[in-house]
């Protein structure tokens, strides 16, 4: 069972999302806090496998709290889902970079909301097809330099750089294991190597820095 925390600062939003996760015969919504610091302290005070996380809420806001679930080894388990809309793109790269797993906008179908919760849970990185393009539409219109340079790819091997770009092509394990003829096991190793050198906490991270550092070049047609 997938137990699974909600975070919204609107009542009637979160009734409708726990009517709605709960029609899953794996999820469980164990709780429900109205803004990010009484979701820290019900995390610390009982399992949870999955936060929906919304952003603009008072108080401590869904971008901050994930930043403090992100940083606390005893949270490390811990996967977010941060609830967006078209408004709050300019959020996406931050919360990313905060920790989060994946973003689904808030008029997504409902099978897609219960399929995110189990992606994520398997630890795998989810990004709406609409949030992705607006990411990348992002990364590529910066007139800064990226966070993460070209240089911190020296670290990776060549075949870690191979994987890093099927990854930011949003391929799961198993679907880079056949791309690569690789078994599924040496895949995830590769994918939990590359997580290591480049410490960061989650693949969606891997995502962003795939299109950063322009191993992936961004194709907005």
């Amino acid at each position: 069972m997938i137990r699974l925390l909600l975070v919204d600062d609107q009542a009637l939003i979160r009734a409708g999302l726990r009517v709605l996760l709960e029609s899953a015969d794996d999820i469980e919504v164990a709780a429900e806090a109205a803004e990010g610091a009484t979701a820290i302290a019900l995390l610390r005070a009982q399992p949870i496998d999955v936060v929906l996380m919304d952003i603009r809420m008072p108080t401590l806001d869904g971008l901050a709290a994930t930043k403090i679930i992100a940083g606390d080894p005893d949270l490390a388990k811990t996967r977010i889902i941060v609830l967006t809309t078209f408004a709050e793109d300019e959020y996406i790269l931050e919360a990313i970079r905060n920790g989060a797993s994946g973003f689904l906008v808030k008029d997504s179908e409902p099978s897609e909301l219960i399929n995110a919760v189990r992606v994520v849970h398997r630890g795998e990185a989810l990004l709406s097809p609409s949030v992705t393009r607006s990411l990348i539409a992002t990364i590529a219109s910066r007139s800064t330099p990226a966070p993460t340079s070209q240089a911190a790819l020296d670290i990776l091997s060549d075949r870690e750089r191979e994987v890093l770009v099927l990854v930011g092509s949003g391929l799961s394990n198993t679907e880079i294991a056949e791309k690569l003829y690789l078994s599924p096991l040496t895949a995830k190793t590769h994918v939990s190597h590359i997580m290591s050198k480049l410490a960061v906490r989650d693949r969606a991270q891997l995502v962003v820095i795939a299109y950063e550092t322009g191993l992936i070049r961004p194709s907005l047609s």
